[in-house]
């Protein structure tokens, strides 16, 4: 029987900052990791309270770490970490990152784009609270009414239901057939907000996908991929009056 304390040997690597757990794997079949003083097994367990667990000779003990991730939702995904209809949830896809992480704010399942997970609870409270407004940029494909878009959508300061925004920075990039690319900037972080000001101007989002929030850009990361932020990232994050 199962010793209640008992963990799988790549989760613990993984949750000691080792390796993601696929990784950890690896290093486990190269033979480079060994419980009390033996070299371990695909499908080992081992109680972190007991067991002497080295990779490649040094000792390694589960600490508390904070991990920072950048992640490429694609769309199709929800902004949870379970979803009561079976949906794809994009905590899925960073599940090998080495802990258990938390999307700080969300994306709509029909978005796509950046998406920050992290541990770090301090930094969650902080970039979710009200007062915390940073530009957020987004690359907004429209149809319908085209003519003067922009100048439009940055004149809205009300959603449908009366709801107050600031308004936003709208910069239009290109216009062909029935579509127009506009890059949006905006401040708050409003259900929707960029869909339901589109709306008040008689505008239809064919994709809506986010390429930077504060100090963090998308960048060239593929769709479903993620990244571990830079240090110099981590700091600009935590630098802006925050913690």
């Amino acid at each position: 029987m199962p010793q209640k304390n008992e963990e799988r040997l790549q989760k613990y690597l993984a949750e000691c900052g080792v390796a993601s757990r696929r990784k950890s794997e690896e290093l486990i079949a190269a033979g480079k990791v060994k419980v009390n003083g033996h070299v371990a097994q695909i499908g080992d367990k081992i109680d972190p309270r007991r067991d002497l667990v080295t990779v490649r000779g040094k000792k390694v003990r589960k600490t508390q770490r904070n991990y920072y991730i950048l992640l490429h939702k694609p769309r199709g995904y929800v902004t949870t970490l379970s979803d009561e209809l079976g949906r794809a949830t994009a905590a899925e896809l960073v599940a090998d990152c080495g802990t258990r992480v938390f999307p700080v704010g969300r994306l709509d399942r029909d978005s796509e784009g950046l998406l920050l997970f992290t541990n770090d609870g301090a930094l969650m409270q902080a970039m979710t609270h009200p007062r915390h407004q940073v530009d957020k940029v987004y690359e907004v494909t429209v149809t319908g009414a085209l003519e003067g878009a922009a100048q439009r959508l940055a004149a809205v300061t009300e959603l449908g239901d009366g709801t107050p925004v600031v308004p936003a920075q709208v910069e239009a990039v290109w216009q062909k057939g029935g579509q127009a690319l506009l890059r949006v900037t905006i401040h708050q972080g409003k259900n929707r907000q960029i869909r339901r000001m589109c709306a008040q101007v008689d505008l239809q989002v064919a994709r809506l996908r986010r390429i930077a929030e504060d100090a963090l850009t998308l960048g060239d990361l593929k769709t479903g991929q993620w990244r571990y932020l830079t240090d110099a990232e981590i700091s600009a994050l935590k630098g802006s009056e925050r913690i």
